[in-house]
């Protein structure tokens, strides 16, 4: 049966848009590699070691009652019109972007691809792999010349998994092209689904559209990590000197800080590019500097766990230490990148007695040893020594858990004032 998309790549980039565009009526095929995957969509269920908090198993049953089909046979690549590649990509060693996914993607639909169709790739890369990687591994394995016989364009992901205020549609999309007519072509896919696309010169600016975003994100959390290292040095509550700068109607848009930066979206340095000798050849120094900061936050954070421990006559080492939300983001159990692990993981360094509390993680392990889950909250809390509130889930009341703790970390600002000890 033909199909007018195909979604390349059924995790956190690919089902949103999968589901947004069987809700649009444009028939649906998902593609992954994964026969688990495959078999648990199919099958209504989210995948176990799959993305948390871009849908619920409620909203994949509607949309194979809707038509969608997921799917594991390069085979059906070929019946689309459209082909969007949502590969996931993370930092390699050499903190570039490891495009090996979007590679095999690109090589099971090469042989597959038909004239006129429409080739969109969605994971965060670098700029210039549109065209620079992708372009030539399609173009070798279909033997069809991007721009004159098939479109090609790149579109950034703004996903925001757990996100209730904005979805897929209303988030306006920016789309490049490698020809005007391959960004058309991407327009009047993405018009079907989204409410308003925003056309940018070509695939390597719309590449770095998603560079400029990602690292804003980046440094500002960076900024206020470190504002909040020093306005604990100097007594200064932080959290209320950004809740009177955000009222500034201007020039100001509030960042809070936090025990770590995670999530999909990793800061991307176009210096990476340097290697091939088509980069810059100069990194960005503010990306650097962000990624010093974030990156000293898990160790801030266990330095102030065993100094509050100390302040109250306990030691680090056997000390009963509960952690609050191990995801990377409220009310999801995406625990990419989270800095929870490398917290725990120092706190076990130190000899503490670890267990944790999360309604969306029902079992974590750090370094590949299990972590007990405390099912009763209040009366975890009230037994530890210490507990650590990482991640604000709705569901944690913190005016209670303030009551029965006895001691609280606060390192969210989520607590009323006064209520616990803040990062």
């Amino acid at each position: 049966m033909p199909a007018d998309l195909a979604v390349i790549g059924l995790g956190h980039l690919g089902l949103p848009l999968a589901q947004a565009a069987t809700a649009a009526g444009i028939p649906t095929i998902g593609y992954d590699p994964d026969p688990h995957t495959v078999a648990e969509l199919s099958a209504g269920r989210l995948p176990s070691e799959g993305p948390d908090g871009c849908l619920t198993a409620a909203e994949v049953r509607r949309m194979l009652s809707q038509g969608f089909r997921a799917t594991t046979e390069d085979a059906e690549l070929g019946r689309a019109r459209t082909a969007v590649i949502c590969a996931p990509t993370r930092l390699g060693a050499d903190r570039s972007p490891d495009v090996g996914a979007i590679g095999d993607a690109a090589r099971a639909l090469a042989p597959r691809l038909r004239p006129r169709t429409t080739v969109i790739l969605e994971s965060a890369v670098h700029p210039g792999c549109t065209e620079d990687f992708l372009r030539p591994v399609l173009e070798s394995g279909s033997g069809l010349r991007a721009g004159r016989d098939f479109h090609l364009a790149y579109s950034p992901s703004r996903v925001d998994p757990g996100n209730r205020r904005h979805g897929y549609a209303t988030i306006p999309k920016v789309i490049g092209g490698l020809t005007p007519a391959c960004t058309e072509a991407a327009v009047a896919f993405y018009g079907r689904v989204c409410d308003r696309v925003v056309r940018a010169r070509g695939t390597r600016e719309a590449e770095t559209v998603k560079v400029l975003e990602t690292n804003y994100r980046y440094v500002n959390i960076a900024l206020a990590n470190e504002m909040a290292v020093l306005c604990h040095g100097i007594g200064v509550d932080l959290w209320d000197v950004v809740r009177c700068a955000e009222t500034k109607p201007f020039g100001f848009q509030a960042f809070r800080p936090g025990p770590g930066v995670g999530g999909h979206s990793v800061p991307v340095d176009p210096n990476c590019l340097a290697g091939n000798g088509t980069g810059p050849g100069h990194p960005l120094r503010m990306v650097e500097l962000a990624r010093e900061i974030n990156s000293r936050m898990p160790r801030y954070v266990t330095e102030r766990c065993t100094t509050l421990l100390n302040e109250h006559g306990k030691s680090a080492r056997g000390a009963r230490v509960l952690l609050l939300g191990v995801s990377y983001k409220a009310d999801i159990g995406d625990q990419e990148g989270s800095p929870a692990r490398e917290i725990a993981s120092r706190l076990m360094e130190l000899g503490a007695q670890l267990s944790y509390h999360d309604p969306y993680v029902a079992q974590w392990r750090v370094s590949d040893l299990p972590v007990p889950r405390a099912e009763g909250l209040y009366e975890a809390a009230a037994a530890a020594d210490l507990t650590v509130l990482l991640q604000h889930h709705r569901t944690y009341d913190l005016q209670g858990l303030a009551v029965k703790a006895q001691l609280l970390l606060d390192t969210r600002g989520a607590s009323p004032a006064g209520a616990a000890y803040r990062l």
